[in-house]
């Protein structure tokens, strides 16, 4: 005769000590976690939800939407207890968000999982749902689709130009042979591709500072050679402008102890910047002695800088609505890859500027020797 299995009872014992043993994994979870019933109103819940919350308890018996009040990514309330009920198999929400009285947002990962126990079996049924704080994963998502449309849109511009030209010269050279046609598109092509190549530079030297392998490598800097290597290169984009350079060296400069590579690139940057913004008038470089290091100025009689704009000019990508701005190519990395070796080697950065009268760039490099 076969045997016949019985359902195996457990003791109120045993019960007690499985329900306790749900409630420390429960608690252990880093993720938030709430279980409703068939009504929606909450049968436990754990620690990382209430700080999720922005709450300190929930009683039993809570109606969810009283305790977690989502909305969705236009901010728009919703209702989650009706989402709850018609959720027959686990699905999952990456676009709702939470605010808090402060005014401050998170977004969260949403997972709902309807549990059901087996069939014609009798007990309590109800939902889990597992909330996660996303907005770190949210904002570098939002970064790095914003890095892909600025740069794309930066690459599409110097590409046609550099394409259009050299073209351009080659149906010269078949046609006519006007070398001095061909000469100008060459030279704008060039100019183009020398944008390319900055813009790929400053890709790389910002990836390598986002992921931290910047190495500081401390040397002897003789700042008035510095100056005079600088002027040297810069001279001839200030003369072709039209443009004035003033250089001022401070005959007490004495040997600076920092990385030079980083502090050329930071000097250069001001100074492409001035030259770019800059359609008469004069751009300056001062580097004068300070106790602790050298105190550098880049100055120019450009189109200035808003109040507003000088907030953000060291943002990631930031690019003035100023349509002169808008009429030269860049990127926005640069100055926030300047920032970024700035506070590599301990320097300070300040700006004044004034629209239509010039921007003023003082930048304190110390002895880190």
């Amino acid at each position: 005769m076969p045997l016949k299995l019985q359902p195996l009872k457990l003791s109120a014992a045993q019960s007690r000590l499985d329900h306790q043993r749900l409630t420390s994994l429960i608690n252990s979870m880093a993720d938030g976690v709430i279980a409703v019933d068939e009504k929606i109103k909450i049968v436990t819940y754990n620690a990382a939800a209430l700080n999720l919350l922005d709450i300190n308890t929930i009683n039993s018996g809570t109606a969810l939407d009283d305790a977690f009040k989502p909305k969705d990514k236009n901010n728009q309330a919703i209702d989650i207890t009706k989402i709850v009920k018609a959720t027959e198999f686990p699905s999952s929400n990456r676009d709702y968000t939470l605010s808090y009285s402060d005014g401050s947002t998170v977004n969260l990962y949403t997972s709902i999982a309807p549990v059901r126990l087996g069939y014609e079996e009798k007990g309590a049924k109800g939902f889990v749902i597992l909330l996660r704080d996303i907005t770190r994963e949210k904002s570098l998502e939002e970064e790095r689709d914003e890095f892909i449309s600025v740069v794309s849109h930066e690459l599409r511009t110097p590409i046609a130009i550099s394409e259009g030209n050299i073209s351009n010269a080659q149906l010269i050279v078949e046609k006519s042979g006007d070398i001095k046609t061909v000469k100008q598109a060459l030279k704008e092509a060039h100019s183009q591709v020398m944008f390319l190549s900055d813009m790929i530079n400053d890709l790389a030297t910002l990836s390598r500072a986002e992921r931290g392998t910047l190495e500081v490598n401390i040397e002897s800097i003789n700042v008035a050679e510095l100056m005079n290597e600088l002027a040297d290169n810069y001279l001839p984009q200030i003369k072709s402008k039209g443009l004035k350079l003033k250089l001022e060296t401070d005959p007490h400069l004495e040997i600076l102890k920092s990385t030079k590579l980083y502090v050329r690139e930071i000097l250069q940057n001001f100074i492409t910047n001035a030259i770019k913004y800059t359609a008469k008038g004069t751009v300056g470089i001062t580097a004068k002695k300070d106790p602790k290091g050298v105190r550098f100025t880049v100055n120019d009689t450009g189109i200035g800088i808003s109040k507003s704009d000088q907030e953000r000019v060291f943002d990631k990508f930031f690019r003035s609505e100023d349509y002169r701005t808008r009429q030269s190519n860049g990127t926005g990395m640069g100055l926030y890859v300047t920032m970024k070796l700035t506070r590599l080697i301990h320097a300070e950065i300040s700006v004044s500027s004034e629209l239509n009268k010039g921007s003023t760039f003082t930048i304190f490099i110390p002895n880190l020797g």
